[in-house]
């Protein structure tokens, strides 16, 4: 009889055993199939060029591929939205500006591109940031933020943005407010189209990264003439920040962070974490993030996560004190 019980005890052990095991070797083994990092933009913008770059990096830390899906529309929304509603298990992310918190704000959202900023997505890592300028194409005829100003007195001037809720749609406003111009926003999207219709005169202004407009400075098709940040880029030191001029409250920089669908696997999370946190310190990772004008920033989950609700509050704030009506 004891026998008998052992046997039974023994084979009981080994059924659990087998039961766990399936789900253990899945959490040991991810990766086991092509990662999809989702950029909500068009390809050729700095966010595509980012997830390119740490797309090619974790790839061979992981042993697998690493895709770029772009889904854009609708300023970063549709492509956000997508991954909102995405199997939690690590194989679909989205790397976002911090447009992903902004959007929300301002946008009357049709069915389906809705999402929760603060609780509907896992943060992974915080990647970098970067300074955004105010820059003149040819279409505008000045060559000074000085010269900007005064030419949009009694006529409006279209300044382009990546959309609706992007940080340089809000920085264009907070500019307008502060100088009194007549600058009107024209939505794109997102940065790439925005910046080649400014380049080609179709639009005189527009707000946007260094890593955008870098090619076009050196011969002249785009002047920047301001940067909305607290100090001047080692990478244009010729161009003055707004305080400089006289804005000391105008300041607004832009961010770039790494989401998952919510409630990722943790040991997933950990795994994404650790390997994008050694990437973004490798020398040739931050030599191609300076040419898009970004700063590698890094650290634990939490500081994205404390970075996207900290930027949710305050340009909640600013929809109403800048009276931005939802489109």
């Amino acid at each position: 009889m004891k026998a008998k019980r052992r046997t039974l005890a023994l084979g009981a052990a080994m059924a659990l055993a087998l039961l766990a095991g399936p789900a253990q070797a899945q959490t040991q083994i991810y990766p086991h199939k092509p990662v999809t990092i989702v950029v909500a933009y068009p390809a050729g913008g700095d966010t595509d060029a980012l997830a390119r770059l740490l797309g090619e990096k974790l790839s061979a830390r992981i042993g697998q591929s690493v895709l770029v899906d772009n889904r854009a529309g609708a300023s970063g929304t549709i492509g956000s939205s997508f991954v909102a509603k995405a199997p939690a298990d690590g194989y679909t992310l989205l790397l976002a500006p911090n447009t992903f918190a902004m959007a929300q704000l301002v946008l009357k959202l049709g069915a389906g591109h809705g999402y929760d900023v603060l609780n509907g997505f896992t943060p992974v890592i915080e990647v970098g940031s970067t300074s955004l300028f105010l820059v003149a194409g040819p279409g505008a005829g000045v060559r000074s933020f000085k010269e900007a100003i005064s030419s949009s007195q009694g006529r409006s001037l279209g300044y382009a943005t990546p959309g609706n809720g992007s940080p340089m749609h809000f920085l264009g406003e907070m500019v307008r407010r502060a100088t009194g111009a007549r600058f009107e926003a024209i939505p794109y999207k997102g940065v790439a189209p925005a910046v080649t219709d400014v380049v080609g005169g179709h639009v005189p202004f527009t707000y946007s990264t260094l890593g955008s407009i870098a090619p076009y400075l050196p011969g002249g098709k785009l002047v920047a003439l301001a940067v909305a940040d607290a100090q001047r880029s080692p990478l244009a030191p010729d161009v003055p920040t707004l305080a400089e001029l006289g804005y000391k409250d105008v300041e607004l920089t832009a961010w770039y962070g790494l989401f998952g669908p919510r409630n990722m696997p943790a040991e997933v999370v950990r795994l994404l974490n650790t390997h994008l946190n050694e990437i973004l310190r490798m020398p040739d990772v931050v030599a191609r993030m300076a040419t898009l004008g970004t700063v590698p920033v890094g650290g634990p989950p939490q500081r994205l996560g404390k970075t996207n609700a900290g930027d949710f509050e305050r340009f909640g704030r600013l929809v109403k004190e800048l009276g931005i009506q939802p489109d």
